[in-house]
C-alpha cells in the first residue's frame, strides 16, 4: 500500500478479523463423537489411568519420523509426554486418541516441532480417525511437493487444514472438498497452480479460505456461493482473472473480503451489498471498471476500503460514501476519480486515513473534512483541486508529516496569521500561498477612497507638497472670514 498504510491495514485488520487469521486454529464446534472434551494435556484428571491407543501411536511415531523428529519414538506414550505440537483427547473408555498436530516453529516463543531436510507429509495421518487440526508450517521447503490427495480421506474429522508457506506446487486436489467438517483451509504462500476446484464449494462448514500467495489463476468459481459460513476470503496475490462472481454475495457472513493483487476484469458487483457483516474489502491492483457502485455505501459495518490501482475511468465518489459510519480507512489512489470530494465524507468521525491522491478530483476540498477529529492520515495531492485549505492550524498541527496536498495547480493555503507580502513562496504544505491584499495596500486605499470624498488630493506623496496644500485651504478660509466681517 506504501508508506504508513504498510502498517496501518494490518493492524486495523488484525482489530476486526484477526489480520488474515494467519496462523489460525479455530477452536470449532465438536462434531458429534464419544470423545470427553476436556483440557488436551497429560495433566487432565482424565488421564490418570488412561494410555494412547496403540494404532494411533505407531501412526503418530511414523508421522513424526518423516518430519525429521525420529527422537518422539523413545516416549512410551505419545499423549503423555508433554510435549507442544500434539493434543489428545480421552473417550468414555479412557482411551486417549490424537485430535491435533502442530508442526513449524512459528517464532521464538512456539515450541511445535520443526521439520528438518527432506521432511514430507506421511499418510499415516489417515490411521488418526479423530485427527481435528492439522498445522504445517515451512515444513517442505527443501524439496517441494504436491498436496496428496489423501488428505481427502480425513472428512469424517479434520476441522482445519493449515499447510502455511509448506512448499507445496501442483494443483489443490479436488479430493478436499470431501473434507465436509471443515472450519479453516489455509494454504497461503506455497506455489500452486491451475484453478480453484469447483469441489471447495461443497466446504459448506468452511469459515476461513486462504488461497493466497500462490500461482493459481482462471475464474473464481461461482460454487463460491455453497460457503455461506465463511468469515475469511483471502485470494490476494494470485494471477486470477475475469469478473468478480455475484455468487460472492451469497457469503453473507464474511468480514474479510480480500481479492488484492489479481488480474480482476468488469465493474464491481451490486451484489456485495448483501455483506453486511464486511469489515475489509480490499480490492486493489487488478484491473477493475468503474463507475463505483453506491451500494457499497450500504455496508454499514466496514472499517476499510482498498480500491487502490485500479483505472476506473471517470469514476466519482459515490454521496452514499457518506453512510460507512464504521470506516475508518479510505483508500482510492491511482483509481482514475473525477469530479469534487463529496461533502458526506466530513461524516466518517471514525476516519483515521484517506488517501485519495493521483487522481483527477476537482473542485475545493470540503470544508467538512475539517470535522474529522480521529484522521490522522490524508493524501489528496496530485489531483485539480482549487480554492483554500479549510483546515484550522491545530488540524494541520496533528496531522504534521502526514497531510500531502502537492501538485494541486488551483490549491491555495491562508494562514492563521497575516502575512505582509506575497513573494511566491510555496506554503510548508508544498502549495501555493493564496493571494492576500497586504495591511499597506489596504490602508493605501482606505485614505484614497476618504481623499476623493473631502476634496481632490494631488498624486505627489512628498510632506511638504502636502503641508503646502494644507496652508492654502487655511488661508483661503481666512480670506473669506474676513470678507464676511467687512461686509457686515
Amino acid at each position: 500500500m506504501g508508506s504508513r498504510l504498510d502498517w496501518f491495514i494490518p493492524v486495523v485488520v488484525a482489530a476486526m478479523a484477526a489480520s488474515a487469521m494467519a496462523y489460525t486454529v479455530i477452536v470449532p464446534d465438536s462434531v458429534p463423537s464419544t470423545l470427553v472434551d476436556t483440557p488436551q494435556t497429560g495433566l487432565s484428571i482424565y488421564t490418570d489411568n488412561a494410555h494412547t491407543d496403540p494404532n494411533e501411536q505407531q501412526a503418530v511415531y511414523d508421522i513424526m519420523k518423516a518430519t525429521g523428529n525420529g527422537w518422539a519414538t523413545t516416549i512410551p506414550d505419545i499423549c503423555k509426554g508433554r510435549w507442544h505440537g500434539i493434543e489428545c483427547v480421552p473417550d468414555n473408555n479412557r482411551i486417549l486418541h490424537v485430535v491435533s498436530l502442530s508442526f513449524g516453529a512459528l517464532s521464538d516463543d512456539t515450541a511445535f516441532p520443526t521439520c528438518e531436510e527432506g521432511a514430507y507429509i506421511s499418510p499415516s495421518l489417515t490411521k488418526l480417525p479423530h485427527i481435528r487440526r492439522l498445522f504445517f508450517y515451512k515444513c517442505c521447503t527443501d524439496g517441494p511437493q504436491p498436496i496428496l490427495s489423501f488428505l481427502g480421506r480425513l472428512g469424517k474429522s479434520l476441522e482445519s487444514l493449515v499447510l502455511r508457506e509448506n512448499g507445496h506446487v501442483g494443483i489443490i486436489p479436488e479430493e478436499l472438498g470431501n473434507l465436509t467438517q471443515l472450519k479453516v483451509l489455509d494454504l497461503h504462500g506455497n506455489g500452486l497452480v491451475s484453478s480453484i476446484p469447483n469441489s471447495l464449494g461443497s466446504l459448506s462448514n468452511l469459515r476461513l479460505l486462504d488461497l493466497s500467495e500462490n500461482k493459481l489463476e482462471g475464474q473464481i468459481p461461482q460454487s463460491i456461493k455453497g460457503l455461506r459460513k465463511l468469515n475469511v476470503l483471502n485470494l490476494n496475490k494470485n494471477l486470477f482473472h475475469g469478473p468478480i462472481p455475484d455468487q460472492i454475495g451469497c457469503c453473507t457472513s464474511l468480514i474479510k473480503l480480500d481479492l488484492s493483487s489479481n488480474q480482476l476484469t468488469g465493474p464491481i458487483p451490486d451484489k456485495l451489498e448483501s455483506l453486511k457483516s464486511l469489515l475489509l474489502m480490499d480490492l486493489s491492483f487488478n484491473e477493475l471498471s468503474g463507475p463505483i457502485p453506491s451500494t457499497i455505501g450500504e455496508l454499514g459495518s466496514l472499517e476499510a476500503l482498498v480500491l487502490k490501482g485500479n483505472q476506473m475511468g471517470s469514476s466519482q465518489i459515490p454521496e452514499s460514501f457518506g453512510k460507512l459510519r464504521s470506516l475508518m480507512a479510505m483508500v482510492m489512489s491511482n483509481v482514475g476519480l473525477s469530479g469534487p470530494i463529496p461533502e458526506s465524507l466530513g461524516k466518517l468521525s471514525k476516519l483515521r486515513v484517506l488517501h485519495l491522491d493521483n487522481n483527477r478530483l476537482n473542485g475545493t476540498i470540503p470544508k467538512s473534512l475539517s470535522e474529522l477529529g480521529d484522521l490522522s492520515e490524508l493524501r489528496l495531492n496530485q489531483n485539480k483541486l482549487t480554492g483554500p485549505v479549510p483546515f484550522t492550524k491545530e488540524m494541520l498541527w496533528r496531522l504534521g508529516r502526514n497531510i500531502h496536498l502537492s501538485n494541486n495547480s488551483g490549491l491555495c493555503y491562508s494562514p492563521e496569521e497575516e502575512r505582509e507580502e506575497d513573494d511566491g513562496s510555496l506554503s510548508p504544505l508544498g502549495i501555493k500561498y493564496c493571494k492576500l491584499k497586504t495591511t499597506a495596500h489596504i490602508s493605501s486605499h482606505r485614505h484614497l477612497h476618504l481623499s476623493n470624498q473631502i476634496a481632490p488630493f494631488p498624486s505627489s506623496s512628498a510632506a511638504m507638497s502636502r503641508r503646502a496644500y494644507d496652508l492654502a485651504l487655511y488661508l483661503v478660509a481666512a480670506l473669506l472670514v474676513l470678507v464676511w466681517f467687512l461686509a457686515l
